[in-house]
């Protein structure tokens, strides 16, 4: 597949097995954290050079603690407030390190997708009181334009084949299991919110379906500093292949839950 022909509008996904994967290198990355390994990749898939941060060994690739982090220059590099990107590698990388064994997928698909240009010109639409939802759709774009094809693919050349998931957002669950890896377990971040960034993480959890649960002083999840999740669902919540949520359970790769049996239906 050509990068430059690819539409990521069309809505064309091709499968993880046929897109052409190259390890460029890898190198040794020493950290205050353990010591990781960097892969760098190339595929024919886009034109970004996506990567893998490695600790510890893979084994049988079963039970792997996985974070899929999407590009943030503003928060990863700059320690912006706005979000709570950067907070969120940290963490991952510091409960990987605890593990001894886990991946880091580094997406580049900055600003859900959009660019650092385009995601800067968003900002200045919610300083403008726009939400993060509405400034993107006023530029033209869609909510959240990520694609999680390349963490399956590197995840896949990694011989990882079951996950545990360090994340908030039910979609990359979903991706997950839709390219045939069982996600075991979500095991949740943060939440890490502030003055700046409280209204944001609200909008993603009641506009974008993301499970930020928040103490409201009773040991629940509640809507204190404006963010909580308005599905109700606690912090060992999975989504499966159905679209259901589903209370300490995981998805089996294959559409089912691979434990328990109390579901609800999602709303949103």
């Amino acid at each position: 597949m050509n990068p430059s022909s690819r539409d990521p509008s069309s809505g064309a996904r091709p499968a993880p097995a046929d897109v052409r994967i190259t390890s460029r290198t890898r190198s040794r990355i020493p950290t205050e954290r353990g010591g990781f390994t960097l892969v760098l990749y190339e595929t024919d898939y886009d034109a970004d050079q996506h990567m893998a941060l490695i600790l510890g060994e893979i084994g049988d690739g079963e039970d792997v603690l996985v974070r899929v982090h999407s590009e943030c220059f503003t928060g990863d590099v700059l320690g912006s407030l706005r979000c709570d990107c950067g907070r969120q590698l940290e963490q991952a990388l510091s409960l990987v390190a605890a593990e001894g064994r886990g991946v880091v997928v580094y997406l580049r698909q900055e600003g859900r997708g959009i660019g650092l240009l385009e995601k800067l010109r968003a900002y200045n639409l919610q300083d403008e009181g726009l939400d993060t939802v509405d400034a993107n759709l006023a530029l033209g774009h869609g909510a959240d334009e990520r694609d999680y094809t390349m963490a399956a693919v590197l995840l896949r050349d990694l011989g990882v084949r079951s996950v545990r998931l360090l994340t908030n957002n039910p979609a990359k669950m979903e991706s997950l299991a839709a390219h045939g890896f069982a996600v075991r377990e979500r095991v949740p971040l943060g939440p890490f919110v502030n003055a700046e960034n409280a209204g944001y993480l609200a909008t993603k959890a009641r506009r974008m379906r993301h499970i930020l649960p928040m103490s409201d002083g009773a040991g629940g999840a509640g809507e204190a500093d404006g963010v909580g999740g308005t599905d109700g669902v606690d912090g060992t919540s999975a989504v499966d292949g159905a679209g259901r949520v589903s209370k300490n359970d995981g998805i089996d790769g294959t559409g089912g839950v691979s434990r328990g049996d109390e579901s609800r239906p999602r709303e949103g």
